[in-house]
Formats: structure tokens, sequence, C-alpha cells
């Protein structure tokens, strides 16, 4: 397929037989629907990497950068990755604690959008996790002042290859100035595309005074605090 051919680019999205419709969402909250869609997108081979997220955050200036991080675990509390605390991506929630992340299984036709505020967990939790990495992973973070500028990729070579002489075998890898982060949703939106482009976008929302909101016509009530709509493709 030639590059100029991008504006005819077209696949096939799902039948009306598969519309996304609310009264076949079992549990009216998203933590659930999430998950039962990240069990369907785990089974599916064609994913290979089903947590691979587009994490999009804003620095001080109101400038924004994304970039895919591997989403790590997902509870009622919302959604956890790990990064470098010294990464733009830190700095940016440093100053600037919403972000968005967005998942896109394509052989699937579906895409989950999320909203929140991001926010470090527990020293504990991280280097549980760190430890849980393969060695050469720990190590490669260790090796890695991440977003920092290096002279060459051998400089990197050189690094890792003094910190495993160092290590050995069997020393206990330091954990760096790295660790988890928590996004505490306010809106997470499930989309699913559609053959004749009137894709399905359910929303659910939650925050201060969103239950005023509800009308039982355009915006309803859910669970856990939620609410639901249904928003035009």
């Amino acid at each position: 397929m030639a590059l100029d051919s991008l504006s005819a680019l077209r696949i096939k999205y799902k039948e009306k037989k598969d519309i996304l419709l609310e009264e076949n969402i079992n549990v009216k909250e998203p933590i659930t629907l999430f998950k039962e869609w990240m069990e369907l997108a785990l089974k599916t081979e064609e994913i290979l990497e089903p947590n691979a997220a587009c994490l999009a955050t804003v620095n001080s200036k109101g400038c924004p950068s994304n970039r895919f991080v591997l989403l790590k675990d997902v509870s009622s509390d919302g959604f956890t990755f790990f990064t470098n605390y010294g990464s733009r991506k830190a700095n940016d929630m440093a100053t600037n604690p919403n972000v968005a992340m967005t998942l896109y299984w394509c052989p699937l036709r579906r895409s989950i959008r999320i909203e929140g505020k991001a926010e470090k967990i527990s020293k504990a939790d991280s280097m549980q996790y760190f430890h849980q990495r393969p060695r050469a992973s720990q190590i490669g973070a260790l090796a890695s002042e991440q977003s920092t500028r290096i002279p060459s990729r051998h400089h990197l070579d050189v690094v890792e290859q003094k910190l495993k002489d160092d290590l050995g075998d069997d020393k206990e890898v330091p954990m760096p100035n790295w660790g988890g982060y928590l996004i505490r949703p306010q809106l997470i939106e499930f989309w699913q595309g559609q053959v004749d482009r009137l894709h399905d976008r359910i929303v659910f929302r939650r925050g201060s005074d969103v239950d005023k909101e509800i009308d039982g016509t355009l915006v309803h009530k859910g669970e856990n605090g939620w609410i639901y709509e249904r928003l035009a493709p």
C-alpha cells in the first residue's frame, strides 16, 4: 500500500448486530466493563500487547505530550502503570496531575479512553513490583535516567555492563528513582466501531454534583457513584 493511499484507507468495523447497547451492559459502572473488555482482549491472539496504553500529560506551560506505557493493574481505585520518576511524563504529572489514557484494540474494533488524576502509589508497592520484573529489566531501569540526554547508545551499554559487573548474579538490584502511578478516573469512554461509521460511544462519569445531571433520557444513574450517557460519534 502506497503512502498516497492513506486518504482511501478503510477497515471493516462491526455490523449492526454487534451494536453496543446500554441494556447489554450488565453492571452499570465502568471498571467492571473495562475488565470484561480487557479479558476479551487478553484472549484475542492478534493483540500482542493488550495492556499497551497511550498516556497523555500536560506540562506547566500547558503543552501536551503523549507516549505508550504498559497498564499493570486495574482495581476499583483506578489504573496503575510504572515509570521513572525523573522522566518527562513524571515531571508533567508533578505540576499537573490531570492525565488521559487510551487503549485501542484494532482486531476487536474497540477503544477505551480514560481521564483522571494521577498520583504516586506507595514506595512499598512500587518496590514489590520492581523486584517481580525480570532482572535484566531491573538493571535496565537502573542504568537509564529516563528522558535525560546521553552521548550515544554505547554509553547506555557501558553503564549497563558496569552495573551487571558490580551486582553479579546474586545482589539485589536497587530500585532507582522509579515507581508506580495510579490514575483515579473521573471519565471512562467505551468506543466500538460500526461499519456505517455510526460508532458507539458510551461514557461513564463521576464527580461532585454529577447526579444533578441525571434526567433518565440523556443522562442515566449508574452504580458506585457513576452516571452514564451515549455520545454521538
